[in-house]
């Protein structure tokens, strides 16, 4: 067997997987659901990719579970570089194209062209949402955090003032993406409302 030095696609591939192993220690918002810390980027693509697993049968038509897999254990990588911004931060979203595109020309263009390309395709397939993978995928993506602050008495919505209208706002990709779960969007918003988490308006 060749060595790393002499075998540059093993490298390349374990120069990758040493890369990525930084996304475990970029913080998002969102609290873990016992209270205790923030949860990780790593972390919520792990529970993303689960949640696929269980609620496939809500996306409106067929999609292919893997490929749905392999596009949310993927869409979060460019944080390594570009960090996590948080949804209603008005500012820190205004460069948040062009710093996750640098970050995808770094982190992607590491691999073998061929991986490179495939993992680059997830993620943008991600980031356009024009298939029913992409918006089923992306309505995961709006729901788990959702569950998150229902579940921590209102955790970031409570820290940032953040209103039910703006919540609704954010959770519009679920009526496209599994349309069979808006009515549990509505119920936890209502929830939230009535317990004190989440102010109206």
């Amino acid at each position: 067997m060749k060595t790393l030095a002499q075998d540059t696609h093993l490298a390349q591939q374990i120069q990758f997987i040493l890369e990525i192993d930084k996304l475990k220690s970029v913080l998002r918002q969102t609290l873990l659901i016992d209270g205790s810390r923030q949860e990780n980027s790593a972390e919520h693509s792990w529970h993303l990719a689960l949640m696929a697993i269980l609620l496939v049968e809500y996306a409106p038509q067929p999609v292919d579970l893997p490929h749905v897999i392999k596009m949310l254990l993927v869409h979060d990588l460019v944080e390594v570089d570009a960090g996590d911004t948080f949804c209603y931060d008005t500012s820190g979203n205004q460069d948040k194209v062009i710093r996750e595109r640098q970050a995808a020309d770094r982190l992607f263009g590491l691999l073998p062209i061929e991986q490179g390309t495939e993992l680059r395709a997830l993620w943008e397939e991600f980031e356009t949402c024009g298939t029913p993978a992409a918006q089923f995928a992306n309505a995961l993506d709006r729901l788990q955090p959702l569950l998150h602050n229902w579940k921590t008495q209102g955790g970031t919505w409570r820290l940032h003032g953040i209103t039910r209208d703006r919540v609704q706002q954010r959770m519009l990709p679920v009526q496209d993406g599994a349309p069979a779960l808006w009515e549990l969007v509505q119920e936890v918003l209502e929830q939230s409302v009535a317990a004190g988490y989440l102010v109206k308006g």
